[in-house]
């Protein structure tokens, strides 16, 4: 007659262990940060314009320093997607930061020089991208990339 083991023996450790969750790397935090302040300050623009529409002229000068605001936010954007490209190998955000600083330049040139016909419709583009591009930053890790060893030599 066998005796029954009472205690249960511990599982066999897996063949091949689990890689480590992904994490964000800390360029990768900067980056949800810079996009955070760039999304608040991009859906205030409109808010500070339709403050201006609606007969309140105090609106455009809170409008302008709002579009200064979203410049030196969207030159931040750009730089810090440059070192997540340099330091977590990931090219995308700096490629689509660049497209949003270019779209954020003609807004600001197009506002100054009272060309509506663009500043609005490119206004609206533009809070998009910067909403889609802060959705794209915190809906998955930003993980640091090693480089891979070679083994040839």
């Amino acid at each position: 007659m066998q005796r029954e083991l009472t205690i249960d023996a511990p599982a066999a450790a897996p063949a091949t262990p689990e890689p480590p969750a992904e994490r964000t790397a800390a360029s990768g935090w900067v980056l949800r940060g810079v996009s955070t302040a760039y999304l608040v300050a991009g859906f205030a623009q409109p808010v500070f314009a339709g403050v201006y529409l609606s007969g309140d002229f105090d609106g455009l000068a809170w409008h302008m320093r709002g579009a200064d605001l979203v410049s030196y936010i969207a030159i931040a954007h750009l730089v810090t997607a440059g070192v997540v490209w340099a330091r977590a190998r990931r090219a995308w955000p700096f490629w689509a930061s660049l497209a949003l600083v270019t779209g954020v330049t003609a807004q600001y040139f197009a506002g100054m020089w009272g060309e509506l016909w663009l500043h609005f419709p490119l206004g609206v583009a533009l809070v998009a991208g910067i909403a889609g591009m802060f959705a794209a930053v915190w809906r998955r890790p930003l993980p640091r990339r090693r480089k891979e060893v070679r083994s040839d030599g």
